[in-house]
């Protein structure tokens, strides 16, 4: 068996025990090998900027609405989690018992779950509960629903200001209007439209909101990714996009 492989079967040992996803798992096994071999820590390596689509371990968010509404901050939190065995139990199991035990309020029992896996390093930065990733971009655009959703929807004006975008994503926008299984965009009221399709094995959805003073935000949230690399990578990509749409939709 390769090193690469033994390495391979060991992280995946790893998540089925403890119930962390595969990079969780993997980032754990690093570690330890690191400390077999005497070596720093990868928690105690000097400071230096992630590689892209690397998963560093994001800063807290603030802890003032978790004390207000619940009077504990989030060390407090954690240490109930570890004694309720989260790491193993999961993600919906622990909020469960943060609102049924604890009564902590539903959203904040989400919110305080997910903070407390990214923080034992269960959970990458945009990793869902699920293991796999998302990631949503939004641009502010001068134009109205009804215009974006023409500009989305109509090819000959999207081949307009698809030419600067990723030909990757290109083609996964303009697959989503062909075939028998063709979508459209489907504007629900004057203030909004919504697309939703496949690309790859991830899902898109775009939605259009209109603003009260003129003008639309679009968002675009990619769910399904499989890895983490691919969150910056969609997010550059859509960022182009979403850009030229906005200076096709300015002219």
């Amino acid at each position: 068996m390769t090193a690469q492989k033994k390495l391979k079967k060991t992280i995946r040992a790893r998540s089925r025990k403890t119930g962390e996803s595969y990079t969780a798992a993997r980032r754990q096994v690093l570690m330890g090998r690191e400390r077999k071999a005497g070596g720093a820590p990868a928690a105690a390596a000097p400071k230096t900027a992630p590689a892209r689509g690397a998963s560093a371990r994001p800063r807290r968010q603030s802890e003032a609405s978790v004390i207000e509404k619940t009077g504990h901050g989030l060390d407090h939190w954690f240490a109930v989690l570890d004694a309720f065995g989260g790491a193993k139990k999961g993600h919906t199991a622990s909020a469960a018992h943060l609102y049924e035990a604890h009564g902590v309020p539903g959203w904040h029992s989400q919110m305080i779950t997910v903070a407390y896996e990214r923080e034992r390093g269960l959970r990458a930065i945009n990793q869902t509960s699920a293991g796999d990733f998302q990631v949503s971009i939004s641009k502010s655009v001068p134009a109205s629903v009804g215009e974006v959703a023409d500009a989305l929807g109509r090819a000959e004006l999207r081949r307009a200001w698809l030419r600067a975008a990723d030909p990757g994503l290109s083609r996964a926008l303009n697959a989503a209007f062909e075939g028998p299984k063709a979508k459209q965009v489907t504007i629900t009221s004057p203030t909004h439209a919504r697309l939703r399709f496949r690309w790859g094995r991830a899902t898109m959805e775009i939605h259009v909101y209109g603003k009260p003073k003129g003008g639309s935000s679009i968002v675009a949230a990619n769910t399904g990714l499989e890895r983490g690399e691919l969150v910056e990578e969609r997010r550059a990509q859509w960022k182009v996009a979403l850009e030229a749409l906005k200076g096709h939709l300015s002219r």
